[in-house]
């Protein structure tokens, strides 16, 4: 498996969904986790670059879902096209909200991002004093952190004006979606193109600030935390020979004492899309 550096800078339901459809939920449960265990096993056994590959998480955008030093196992087949066989034999599937996806980042795509599905082809998204509405309803978000006092302006009510800081190599991406994707107030996710943000919702560079994710640049989702290390950001993302050889005599001391136990052989879940939304409306929707 190659290992690869996942940069997470570093990531609905109808809210009054019938009593059949919650009973139908909780009959699903049990079977959808021996079906996670199932695919973890069988990419653990017998996954190449081809089934699964290995990424760390060297920043904090995903806090406190993904730690910086979590190290995953990212299952490359779950979006992938299904074949006139495979559909039948892989659990292929499209993304969904609340997904955890692995992505190339559209401004770079030498670099791997991390970052959760809010929305999909055809919603309407709007981010309100840190609240994100989505076709015009409060989302549900339990995994979100505002760990800053004082968060950017511009990321807390979106859309907006793109904030004269922005680095110019992301203007293109940013104003076609301000451009041309805004309608009254609320960006509107284009055809074949996700809306993706950070849990760490105040320090996350996010579809706020580049625009959308191309389906073709989602690589996969995460399957398993195989192994978490309490490292830095520099330990884990420095290219020199310095940083490396630093991380090794790190690793070397303190394998036992920094390793999260607790996080190893973790599976990585999105959130059910039958909690994801609220009653409350979005202001201004009635």
């Amino acid at each position: 498996m190659a290992q690869q550096t996942a940069n997470a800078k570093v990531a609905q339901g109808d809210p009054t969904g019938s009593v059949a459809r919650k009973a139908s939920a909780r009959s699903d449960t049990p079977r959808n986790g021996i079906a996670e265990w199932a695919v973890t096993i069988l990419l653990l056994l017998f996954g190449t670059t081809t089934l699964v590959q290995a990424f760390v998480i060297p920043t904090g955008s995903m806090e406190d879902t993904l730690l910086i030093g979590d190290h995953l196992l990212v299952d490359k087949l779950a979006y992938a096209p299904a074949g006139p066989v495979g559909k039948y034999l892989l659990p292929y599937e499209a993304p969904k909200h609340g997904d955890i996806i692995v992505f190339r980042y559209p401004v770079d795509i030498s670099q791997t991002f991390v970052k959760r599905v809010i929305g999909v082809p055809g919603d309407h998204i709007k981010v309100v004093n840190e609240k994100v509405y989505r076709n015009g309803v409060q989302l549900n978000e339990p995994y979100v952190y505002h760990k800053l006092a004082y968060p950017d302006p511009y990321g807390v009510n979106f859309p907006a004006e793109p904030p004269s800081y922005s680095d110019p190599a992301r203007n293109p991406f940013l104003r076609d979606m301000l451009e041309n994707h805004v309608v009254n107030g609320e960006v509107v996710v284009p055809p074949n193109t996700y809306f993706a943000m950070g849990d760490n919702r105040d320090n996350s560079l996010d579809s706020r600030y580049w625009g959308f994710v191309p389906r073709d640049y989602i690589i996969g989702k995460p399957l398993l935390i195989y192994w978490s290390y309490n490292a830095s950001t520099e330990d884990l993302a420095g290219t020199s020979v310095g940083s490396i050889v630093s991380h090794f005599v790190d690793l070397g001391e303190h394998f036992f004492t920094r390793t999260r136990w607790n996080r190893t052989l973790r599976i990585v879940r999105g959130y059910p899309d039958s909690k994801l939304l609220k009653q409350q409306p979005a202001p201004g929707n009635g």
